[in-house]
């Protein structure tokens, strides 16, 4: 779960937090919810979003095995203030949806590198899911999970994020 005040606005870089020395970087798929919903059945989930995307899911990582080792919650050490990017939207009749290749460079570097015919559940599946607990308004955002790669930021690293080959974000890390 990420606040609002998560988001990385457009054009900002992300700023390593003063709490951590350890911060993650997570590409995700993206999805935007366009209808509300609860206990949508996934046969009907592809009519609750149009837009796709793809996001960093930053993490706190020391602070995350420190909540855990204590058995607490550790949703802050993802949802703190700038912890979540998002790329601009395709609209996703525009892909195919069951083989979507997505990546992460860091510097130029390939880093992360997923296609969603990999991913453990679909995303109509994921929407499913999450509707069994949580009523899904307009606007929401949904992050899907991250593909393997997962690994520290630093400093002046440049960011890039692409579906396919277009690329949807471009993010500095001060």
């Amino acid at each position: 779960m990420k606040p609002d005040t998560s988001l990385i606005q457009k054009n900002q870089p992300f700023f390593i937090p003063s709490f951590s020395d350890d911060i993650h970087h997570e590409i995700e798929l993206v999805v935007k919810i366009n209808r509300i919903g609860k206990y949508i059945d996934s046969k009907f989930s592809h009519k609750y979003y149009e837009d796709i995307t793809v996001g960093v899911d930053f993490t706190a990582r020391d602070l995350q095995d420190d909540l855990k080792a204590k058995g607490l919650p550790w949703e802050k050490s993802k949802g703190f203030d700038g912890s979540a990017l998002v790329g601009n939207w395709l609209n996703k009749n525009e892909v195919d949806l069951n083989n979507l290749n997505f990546h992460l460079n860091i510097n130029e570097t390939l880093i992360q590198n997923g296609n969603s015919s990999l991913m453990l559940w679909k995303i109509d599946e994921i929407i499913s899911y999450v509707s069994q607990f949580f009523t899904l308004k307009i606007g929401d955002l949904i992050f899907t999970g991250t593909p393997a790669g997962v690994g520290k930021v630093s400093e002046e690293d440049l960011l890039e994020g692409f579906i396919e080959n277009i690329k949807c974000f471009q993010l500095k890390i001060k």
